[in-house]
């Protein structure tokens, strides 16, 4: 054995015990299959490139502040953050929670594309839920973790897709129900021309496509000369159609791709893209609603049948299929990061916070190895600010941090839980010179242990995706949790978005924002 060959084998032991140790889903079965999701989170809308031997995923992040998560894979299956498109939302002070609040907006519908040596994101910034108004934006950068410059157009691009087309002109494919096509300028820093319309029939054949459907969330391919668009319809029904054209503004014939709503309750399979291996295959990441757990990414094969690009098996989805030939051996197994020892001056990429974060009410580096969150005044924890969140995962997992809370002021309630809309929470309340323990749910307090004279607390969360309920715990020595309040049970009152888990620090007092708690760590179990 050679000295490389052995630190590969070493690498790879460390990189499978890394996964272990936070035990995280994985879907590699490390016997040339895998299993779908590929990843048991929220990561919904998803996008995808291939840039030499590596694969790029980026997500919608809605309100979520560094906004459009990018994920790196070689393989398709094993994945990890590589950084942000966004760093934080300046145009409008309702990001920073000044005169009101602007959750669900941010970045819908991301898309990401590699062209002439620069990585480009795109989404559309809604303004207001339910609303026809908004801006579309593109993120440039020279490498997939940035630093990325971002333009803000004045224009709407609902749902966008970039393409590049072999003449050098790009385009964003874009629309709801009606779909258009616009040209960009070269620099893909201004819109060139007008939308035309390319499609806008709507099927009301009930067994088929329901009432009165039509389609969004698209992304443009050129292959073979062809022109082709891969669209959800239906909503999370389950169907995917792509349309087919010789010429980039149509007329385009259209067919389903996946018919496939039996997967997994509620919702079937829904928005993706499509990329091409270096052997030729093609393969397609789409996401699966899975309620208040997220909208889980999918990995499927495409066949290609009479010139149309055919998911999974027969259009139905199998869940177990063999890994993507990537022309290398097993690849060592990998997830996003979730537990964190606060060790680093930066913050780790699994986490961002409910909106844009007030820099100087949280710190990595005024007490080495603890983050401090200091309070900012808020009436309840919808309300506050520097609410530091990651994603709940499935099939189950929990949550535990330890927390000091000696620094509490007079009006601060410090603690963790899980947030959307119901939240959820256990905290340690300050009043006085006295604290208390509380659990919350949805604003009403389920449960006080009065006269806490500890200066540490250590809170536990656990998730499960079938019933989709939270359960809260709590500790005074660290080792020994008991269970407080009663359950949560999981909504999405923010409609698409899913729970997360919440460490936070509000103040319901102006005289105790000198108060902060230091939460030495955050701790991830799955399965």
């Amino acid at each position: 054995m050679n000295l490389k060959h052995f630190f590969c084998i070493i690498l790879s032991i460390t990189t499978y015990y890394s996964v272990e140790a936070q035990q995280v889903w994985t879907p590699d079965n490390g016997n040339g299959t895998f299993t779908n999701p590929i990843m048991w989170g929220d990561w919904p809308d998803p996008d995808i490139i291939r840039v030499g031997d590596d694969f790029y995923l980026v997500s919608t992040s809605m309100h979520y502040v560094p906004g459009c998560p990018i994920a790196t894979s070689k393989d398709l299956v094993n994945w990890k953050m590589v950084g942000y498109a966004v760093e934080r939302y300046d145009e409008d002070p309702r990001y920073d929670m000044q005169n009101g609040q602007l959750y669900l907006n941010g970045s819908w519908a991301s898309t990401i594309r590699y062209h002439k040596g620069k990585f480009y994101v795109g989404f559309c910034t809604p303004y207001g839920w339910g609303t026809e108004t908004g801006h579309f934006s593109i993120c440039i950068a020279d490498k997939p973790d940035g630093p990325w410059e971002r333009t803000i157009f004045p224009e709407y691009l609902y749902d966008p897709g970039l393409f590049f087309d072999d003449d050098g002109k790009v385009y964003v494919v874009h629309g709801q129900g009606t779909l258009y096509i616009t040209e960009l300028n070269s620099d893909v820093k201004s819109v060139k021309g007008k939308p035309v319309e390319i499609w806008n029939k709507r099927f009301k054949d009930s067994q088929t496509f329901g009432e009165n459907f039509g389609m969004e969330g698209s992304h443009m391919y050129k292959i073979n000369g062809k022109y082709y668009i891969t669209c959800p319809a239906g909503g999370t029904k389950g169907w995917q159609v792509c349309l087919r054209s010789d010429h980039i503004y149509g007329p385009y014939e259209h067919k389903v791709i996946m018919q496939d709503d039996s997967s997994y309750p509620p919702n079937g399979l829904h928005q993706g893209g499509m990329v091409q291996l270096k052997n030729g295959d093609w393969w397609f990441i789409i996401m699966q609603d899975r309620g208040p757990i997220g909208r889980v990414p999918y990995l499927l094969p495409v066949k290609w049948i009479d010139g149309w690009p055919m998911l999974g098996d027969n259009g139905k989805d199998v869940i177990t299929y063999p890994k993507p030939d990537v022309g290398k051996k097993q690849q060592p197994l990998s997830a996003p990061a979730t537990s964190d020892e606060f060790k680093s001056k930066k913050l780790g990429l699994q986490w961002q916070w409910n909106h844009n974060p007030d820099p100087q009410k949280w710190t990595l580096t005024e007490r080495p190895g603890y983050m401090r969150l200091k309070a900012s005044l808020a009436t309840n924890l919808k309300e506050a600010r520097n609410t530091l969140t990651q994603r709940v995962q499935g099939p189950s997992c929990e949550g535990t941090v330890e927390m000091d809370v000696t620094n509490l002021r007079e009006g601060n309630v410090a603690g963790f839980g899980i947030f959307q809309f119901p939240y959820a929470y256990v905290a340690v309340q300050q009043e006085g010179n006295t604290r208390k323990i509380i659990m919350c749910n949805n604003d009403q307090t389920e449960e006080v242990i009065e006269n806490f004279k500890g200066d540490k607390l250590w809170i536990r969360s656990r998730v499960t995706d079938k019933t989709f309920t939270a359960q809260f715990y709590y500790s005074l020595d660290g080792r020994e949790f008991h269970p407080i309040g009663n359950e949560l049970k999981m909504g999405l009152g923010l409609p698409w978005t899913a729970n997360r888990f919440a460490l936070f620090n509000f103040s319901t007092k102006e005289m105790g924002l000198d108060g902060y708690a230091d939460f030495n760590w955050f701790r991830f179990t799955g399965k």
